[in-house]
């Protein structure tokens, strides 16, 4: 061996050796969890349906190999193994898919299960997005984690210019006093932290039970009545605009049915935090800026 050859083969196995440690990819989620793979997740299950949807948005749907009730969209995701409900999830059937990585959301998922699943060596990266930039954010960590990263990427980019479109065509706009119908029965609202009180500030809303401590709590038919709201903006089951939304013309003085603002979004493009949440809350600005349109 030459005397160049014996200086550089410590330095050329000092680097065969760093290899896998430099491959392991780390990512911190949003409860503040390091998840570490050795390699990027070829065999991921979805613990909430909204994740299941993030996932194909950020170009991992081939390498999910299941994922719990109520994951249907995109439509491919309804041929998936299931693994229990994301409020329930059948921790037996988990482990037998041999998941290398798994995505819950743990303000659906019960006490312990994650701890749980960990325990049973599943790595699991938690999501829960607290502002709207969470959501791009949550897409590049998926992406990182699944090795999509330049799809994800994408979806994350497109997603930042979709909402910061919206932020300067509405955010500035004169404010509509308006109420956001989860449910009719119990009468159930969201406060200013929750992010459909984001997407209501994105698009010059002034949510009237934004104060409200519980992200999302129950209110009285009273206190909406009190609170005068220039707009209802109702949730419901499915694509189907709700009936119960038709209560308010019960009221005729309130400013929203005298106006005619009782609008409706489907709730998986406004309640599922993924990218077609900007889907709803462009419908939203849209509803608003008709109620402004009104006034005139």
């Amino acid at each position: 061996m030459s005397s160049r050859a014996v200086v550089l083969f410590p330095f050329v196995l000092a680097l065969a050796l760093a290899a896998p440690a430099r491959g392991e990819i780390a990512v911190v989620d949003t409860t503040g969890h390091t998840v570490k793979l050795a390699r990027p997740a070829a065999r991921i299950v979805s613990l909430a349906p909204h994740l299941t949807e993030q996932l194909y948005a950020a170009g991992a749907g081939e390498k999910l190999v299941g994922a719990v009730e109520y994951s249907d969209y995109p439509p491919p995701a309804r041929a998936l193994p299931r693994v229990g409900s994301f409020a329930n999830l059948d921790l037996e059937a988990i482990v037998a898919l041999k998941p290398d990585l798994a995505v819950a959301w743990q303000s659906g998922s019960r006490g312990g299960q994650i701890e749980r699943l960990r325990a049973l060596g599943v790595p699991v990266y938690v999501d829960e997005p607290t502002t709207l930039e969470d959501i791009a954010r949550g897409l590049e960590n998926l992406g990182k984690l699944a090795g999509t990263a330049a799809t994800a990427n994408a979806a994350a980019a497109d997603f930042r210019a979709r909402l910061e479109d919206l932020r300067r065509r509405y955010s500035a706009r004169p404010k509509v006093r308006a109420f956001y119908e989860v449910w009719h029965q119990p009468l159930q609202t969201v406060n200013g932290r929750h992010l459909i009180g984001a997407v209501m500030e994105l698009c010059g809303g002034d949510n009237v039970f934004a104060a409200l401590t519980t992200l999302a709590p129950t209110v009285s038919v009273e206190a909406v009545l009190a609170a005068d709201p220039e707009a209802i903006v109702a949730s419901g089951m499915d694509t189907a605009r709700p009936e119960w939304l038709d209560q308010w013309r019960r009221w005729p003085n309130l400013a929203a049915t005298k106006a005619g603002n009782l609008f409706f979004i489907p709730p998986d493009i406004l309640q599922r935090h993924t990218p077609r949440l900007l889907d709803g809350a462009t419908r939203m600005c849209e509803q608003l800026e008709d109620a402004r349109q009104k006034r005139r």
